[in-house]
């Protein structure tokens, strides 16, 4: 129970640390714009994703928008930050699946082994 107490305070940190930062880029703004608040920031930024291209390269599956540049611009972020760490996580998931392959069997020697 303590630690399900701790998790959610930790997250209660986070979430409040977002709203704030959100709180102040709306300041700044001339308008109010619905997806400043919290959730609707998070399902905004959800929508950036990474998918395999030709077999083997992860890479961003679609430009950021002008509301996600607007949101990681009140945390700090640009559109290069982005790039750059869609990359990183791109170099990471190739080494780990070049692991896994390596590592896995091929399907032939699975099937002798099953026969001994």
């Amino acid at each position: 129970m303590s630690s399900k107490i701790f998790i959610e305070f930790v997250a209660l940190i986070i979430r409040n640390r977002i709203y704030n930062l959100l709180k102040e880029q709306m300041i700044r703004m001339e308008t109010k714009q619905k997806y400043m608040t919290v959730p609707a920031a998070i399902r905004e930024l959800e929508k950036i994703e990474m998918v395999r291209r030709n077999g083997r390269h992860y890479k961003l599956d679609h430009a950021v928008t002008k509301t996600q540049k607007l949101i990681l611009n009140s945390f700090g972020l640009d559109e290069t930050d982005i790039k750059k760490s869609a990359e990183e996580y791109g170099k990471l998931l190739n080494s780990s699946q070049s692991y896994i392959n390596k590592e896995a069997p091929e399907d032939g020697e699975e099937e002798d082994n099953r026969g001994n």
